[in-house]
């Protein structure tokens, strides 16, 4: 199959990723996708006891870990309202001006699903004397059911702890700019998916043990605490960062030297750094200055590895998110590389 084939497989999976609601802390069903794609492809994955998702592709040498989380940004009730609306809190860094107006859902306990909206406590511009202040406890959920108090909501079955999800809103154009929530980082988790069919489909002998993770609960920085002891190497595959100061655009790969965890190790940068030369890609060195990846945690763990951070670059990151086809097959381009040397 040629690049094209690869990246239009990747783009199909990023769309039914984002159609999984997986806030973090609510990633069965995300997961479960993951690990029936590649049970598809010929591959025997496994799933941890908090859901993370391992598949080895082949190797047995200098063993490497590829990882991408499917975990996303989210909300909970933290309690229903006298008015019959609900009171949110945050999953993971969720910011909530960028969600003033969206769509959302509501996942009960017991497996029911309620449909609502995102707004402050006063929206109406014909109403309200000064805007509302976009932050937490300015915030309400409210259903789209004839609720007027407490007990009407009560009555749904939905209770404090129940799982609030955004409308991702996927959008992949003609020119090839991908939009939606949640790029970070379920387009990285669809471009490893395109490497495990890419390693399949052209029997790819691998020299390196390579190993596929899925994690669930980056947005929550753990993780990525858990890999298999003999790893030298572990790649955290999430999004790049584009804007101010910074050299990536949506078109490529970035290649992180540095985020709010300190520097990634040298060498391997400067090996993805070569290989992404060798390959004429168009990438960039990057500093991120508020970031932190699956792989800080599995240092922070204890292990003994060398880590690095790519991703294609994404622009408006935990917001609605704008990446590139470009930048994907850039980053595929990189990998297939990488694991090759």
């Amino acid at each position: 199959m040629e690049t094209k084939g690869y990246l239009e497989f990747i783009g199909d999976e990023l769309q039914k990723l984002t159609a999984i609601p997986s806030p973090t802390g609510f990633t069965t069903k995300v997961a479960s996708f993951v690990m029936e794609e590649l049970k598809s492809l010929g591959y025997e994955p496994t799933m941890s006891h908090k859901g993370n998702v391992h598949v080895v592709l082949g190797g047995n040498e200098h063993p490497l870990v590829l990882a991408a989380h499917v975990d996303t940004l989210g909300a909970m009730v933290r309690s229903i309202k006298d008015n019959g609306r609900l009171k949110p809190t945050t999953l993971g860094g969720h910011q909530w001006p960028t969600a003033d107006g969206d769509n959302c859902m509501v996942f009960t306990r017991d497996g029911r699903e309620y449909t609502g909206v995102v707004l402050n406590k006063e929206p109406s511009a014909h109403v309200a004397d000064k805007p509302v202040e976009t932050k937490e406890e300015n915030m309400e959920i409210l259903l789209d059911e004839n609720v007027n108090e407490k007990d009407d909501v009560l009555k749904l079955g939905i209770q404090t702890g129940d799982i609030i999800a955004m409308d991702p809103r996927t959008v992949i154009t003609k020119s090839g700019y991908i939009k939606s929530r949640f790029l970070d980082d379920k387009l990285s988790a669809a471009t490893l998916l395109g490497i495990a069919k890419w390693v399949k489909e052209e029997k790819v002998s691998l020299k390196r043990k390579v190993t596929l993770i899925f994690t669930v609960y980056e947005e929550v920085g753990h993780g990525g605490s858990f890999i298999p002891e003999d790893t030298e190497d572990m790649i955290s595959v999430d999004m790049g960062c584009v804007g101010d100061d910074l050299g990536c655009t949506e078109r490529m790969v970035s290649i992180c030297a540095k985020d709010s965890g300190g520097p990634y190790n040298y060498d391997l940068t400067t090996d993805l750094s070569n290989v992404a030369k060798s390959k004429n890609l168009e990438f960039a060195i990057d500093v991120y200055p508020h970031y932190g990846s699956d792989v800080e945690a599995t240092l922070r763990a204890g292990y003994d590895i060398r880590h690095g951070l790519v991703g294609a670059g994404v622009y408006a990151s935990h917001n609605y998110e704008r990446s590139h086809m470009d930048g994907v097959k850039n980053t595929f381009e990189l990998l297939k590389g990488y694991i090759e040397l």
